[in-house]
């Protein structure tokens, strides 16, 4: 949906806090729900991410469960919860996802944090981007 838009507008399109602007002047909100469920879901994985490295011995289900719990379950219904719910188990264990990352744990432990941080950074400016009255629809 993001795509799409650019594509057909790129001028109007050069980040995209233009391009939800653009396209709500134009009465049309296809690609900004489209990027609000993108921040949704990444801020979902960020604060999964950061959830499962602050507590060491807590495993990925359980950091992805606590994530949901307080940021997509949200805006689901009824029938997606439980799909959700359901998904969190299907996880990898801690040990074997970081081991998947890299095989240095020091070096990978700096990656991940380094790329996080980043992830959480955009998430936040999106976040209170969407939240603006401009960004409605």
């Amino acid at each position: 949906k993001l795509r799409d838009r650019q594509l057909a507008a790129p001028l109007d399109s050069q980040n995209l806090q233009s391009l939800v602007r653009n396209e709500l002047k134009v009465k049309k909100h296809t690609a900004t729900e489209g990027l609000l469920w993108l921040v949704r879901g990444l801020d979902f994985t960020a604060t999964a991410l950061r959830h499962n490295i602050s507590n060491p011995s807590s495993e990925l289900s359980d950091s992805f469960r606590a994530a949901y719990t307080t940021t997509l379950k949200l805006h689901h219904s009824f029938l997606v919860k439980p799909i959700f719910s359901a998904a969190m188990s299907a996880t990898p264990y801690r040990k074997d996802f970081y081991t998947k990352l890299a095989s240095d744990e020091h070096k990978m432990a700096e990656a991940l944090e380094k790329w996080l941080g980043a992830l959480e950074e955009e998430v936040g400016v999106m976040r209170e981007f969407m939240g603006r009255k401009e960004a409605k629809w």
